[in-house]
């Protein structure tokens, strides 16, 4: 095989709010730290154990404006895309380097709204945020119930 692949794809949340950057000529980028966590047992102590990894997110243009707008600190979220790594010379004169990913797709997995909904209400779920709007339909459980009469077996 001769080709090359560059794909990351993570399920995280949000270390910190989005980041935006605005340059002349209208384009934007947006930058938020993502935290990945690795969680096992120790086998000498039967501990658990969580490590924490920390991924920079760029995400630009419009979608950088839609992360902005929905995202918040400690939500979950997809993203999809490139390793990139850069380097520059810092105030002291040493050279830096970072590693970033660059986001092509993404899917939110929590929203502010749900987010606000948990803090205000500590025991309920997503899941329970969710069930109202599955329940304002009536008639199509009562379809289903129907169908599954006229089954053969």
């Amino acid at each position: 095989m001769s080709g090359t692949l560059n794909k990351v794809m993570l399920i995280g949340h949000l270390g910190d709010e989005v980041k935006m950057h605005y340059f002349e000529g209208g384009n934007c980028i947006g930058r938020f730290p993502l935290a990945t966590n690795e969680t096992y047992t120790n086998r000498q102590t039967g501990e658990r154990v969580t490590n924490t990894d920390w991924h920079n997110v760029v995400v630009r243009n419009k979608a950088a404006e839609i992360c902005e707008k929905y995202l918040s600190k400690g939500d979950k979220v997809y993203v999809e895309g490139r390793l990139k790594n850069r380097q520059w010379q810092g105030e002291d004169g040493n050279t830096r380097y970072t590693t970033e990913v660059h986001v092509q797709d993404f899917t939110f997995l929590t929203t502010k709204k749900e987010s606000m909904a948990n803090a205000q209400s500590s025991g309920s779920s997503p899941a329970n945020y969710q069930e109202p709007s599955k329940t304002e339909s009536p008639s199509a459980p009562a379809d289903d119930t129907e169908e599954e009469d006229d089954l053969p077996f």
